[in-house]
This record gives C-alpha cells, structure tokens and sequence, in this order.
C-alpha cells in the first residue's frame, strides 16, 4: 500500500505547503493531488510544485472535464507531465451541476458520456494519434466548419488517468477505462457499495481491479480522547451530505444512502437545506466519522490502516491533522510507518 496527500483546496499558505509537500516526499509518500472545486484550479499549482519537488507523482485531484474542452485537458497533461519530468498523472471528475451549470455555465448535459469521452480523446492526443473523433457529445474536427484533423505538436507521452467517481454507472466506466479511482465517501466496511460496479466495467473491457489503482482515505489524527478527535470532522460531513449539490442531485449524499446510511444522510441534508448548519453537524452520526476517516491511538489507526488494504485500497489518501507545519508533518511520518509495518504484514503473510 502506498500513500497519497493532498495539495491546495484553497490554502493561500505556499510556502508552507510547498514545505509540507517536500517533507512528504523525503518520508515516502508516493502522491500528491491537487484540488479543484470554484477556487484555484488544479493545474497551476502541480506546476509551482514540479519546480519545487523531485520524485513525488503530482496529480489533478481531480480536473474537471465539464470546465474544459479535451484538448485544452490533453494540452495541460502534456504541459506537466512535460514540466515535471513524467511525474504527472491526470485526475478527471465530472463534478456536479451545481458547479459544471452554476460556476461554469455549461450544460451538465451526459455527464458520464462526456467524461468517457473527455477520456478517449485526451489519450489519442497525448499519444500522438490525429484527432479525428465521432462520438455522442464530441465530433472533432467540427462538422461543416473550417477545422481539419490535428497531431499534437508537443512530445507524445502515455499519461495515467484516474477517475473521480462515485455512482454506480460512474464506477462501471472506471472499471472499464481508468488507470485509478480516487474515491470520496468511502468506507472500508462497505466497499463493495464502489468496487462491484467496478469490477462489472473492468469484466467488460476483460480487466480485473489489480489494473486499477484504488485510491481512498480520511483524517489522520491521533490522541486518547476520540470525542475531541470526532467532533471537529462532523460540520464538514455535514457539508458533504447537505451542500455538495442541491437537494435532488447531491452524489456524496447518495453514496453514504447506498452504503446504508439513508436515514442519516437524508436527515443530515434536510436540516442543511433548512438552514440549521450546527443541527446538521450534531446530527451526524459518530461512526460514519470513525469510518471515513483515521482517528485514534496509534493501535487504532493501525486497524484502520489495515481495513483499508483488506478492503482492496491501494493507496491510502491522508490529510494528516495539526495545528503547525511540524505538527502534520509529525502526524504524516507516524501513518506512513504504520502503512509501511501493514504492509509488510501482508507481504509476511503471503511468503
């Protein structure tokens, strides 16, 4: 198992998360993912971060494809992957319409046909191929225009590509196309809710889930006294579940629904929508933050640790907890070594 941090979502602190990043990559993580959401975009920083970093994998985590036409995607991969020395791997979302129609003013129109898509041409630039694309949301060169069937003129490069997916049809295309899965609401206890739709896509295309790198994780945080450690997580659950998207289209929502927590997920997002943020919070039930994230003792955290890899993760996504640099560094060293004694557990266990 290896282990992946994030980059970004809004921080303004550069020089300290370039530091923090650099200190990941000195302890061994493998990853880095920046976020995307109606803030920085998550090209531009793996950029500043190429210059500032050596071995560490950068990643969009995640890109989206609606904000976007494929080629100006395919242009970006090949502009980082460029700069960063083939460290760069391109993660692809479809987001939600809430941001697709309200931030970008586009059609969230096939969403899942449209990233598909978004995917197959992005891997017939970056390899060099001429563009010439006939499918339901995209005909390139357009029809009855001026425009002919291009090559790329930079250096073709295979590029990885995760999917950020969360629905069951979603899953299936991730199964199917993907090189990785970055996966949000997940719970090791119900991983099936996300790996059997995979696995259905990946029977299709005659792959198995070993081809695909599965990505999830939470919080780290560790201490004695989990009711500290619990409550400060439950307003941003509470976010997820009643403000991700609105109250007929929300997928975070919909993913805890279908791993059996309907009654608290709908209950969580009605006290949202109704404008009762700190009833909402205090609504969220104890155990689903335990179960999304990486809280407690070090034994505790060890456990959780090992639910994931049995569950069928392959690489532990952290955001390591503290409230200085040398905090969350301390924290990121100490999950790093236990993902490192799990896996040689594993790897006993198999000789």
């Amino acid at each position: 198992m290896r282990v992946a941090i994030g980059f970004g979502s809004g921080r303004e602190e550069w020089d300290e998360s370039v530091a923090f990043v650099q200190e990941a990559e000195r302890l061994g993580a493998t990853f880095v993912w920046s976020a995307e959401t109606w803030g920085h975009d998550a090209a531009t920083p793996l950029a500043f971060l190429a210059a500032k970093t050596s071995t560490i994998t950068l990643g969009t985590g995640v890109m989206q494809a609606g904000a976007r036409t494929p080629a100006n995607v395919a242009m970006t991969a090949l502009a980082l992957a460029s700069m960063s020395g083939d460290r760069f791997v391109l993660g692809l979302g479809a987001s939600g319409p809430q941001v697709v129609e309200g931030w970008h003013g586009v059609d969230y129109d096939r969403p899942i046909t449209r990233l598909r898509e978004t995917v197959d041409i992005v891997r017939m630039i970056t390899r060099g191929e001429r563009l010439a694309y006939r499918g339901k949301v995209y005909r390139l060169p357009r029809e009855g225009g001026e425009g002919k069937a291009l090559r790329t003129s930079a250096r073709p490069r295979d590029i990885p590509i995760y999917l950020a997916t969360l629905s069951p049809r979603s899953l299936e295309i991730t199964g199917e196309i993907a090189d990785g899965w970055l996966g949000t609401s997940f719970m090791p206890e119900h991983a099936e809710t996300f790996f059997a739709p995979m696995q259905r896509g990946a029977h299709r295309a005659d792959r198995t889930l070993a081809d695909i790198d599965r990505q999830a994780g939470g919080a780290v945080a560790f201490g004695d006294d989990l009711d500290r450690l619990i409550a400060p997580r439950k307003p941003g659950l509470a976010f997820s579940l009643g403000a991700m998207g609105s109250p007929t289209t929300n997928f975070y929502n919909d993913a805890y629904c279908r791993a059996g927590y309907e009654d608290d997920a709908k209950a969580v997002q009605r006290l949202w929508v109704e404008g009762k943020r700190d009833e909402a919070a205090a609504r969220v039930p104890d155990e689903m933050v335990l179960k999304t994230n990486l809280l407690g003792t070090e034994a505790m955290v060890r456990d959780r640790v090992r639910a994931y890899r049995d569950a069928g993760i392959t690489t532990l996504r952290v955001q390591p907890e503290g409230r200085t640099l040398a905090e969350r560094v301390e924290t990121l060293g100490r999950v790093i070594e236990l993902v490192k004694q799990v896996t040689a557990e594993e790897a006993t266990a198999a000789r």
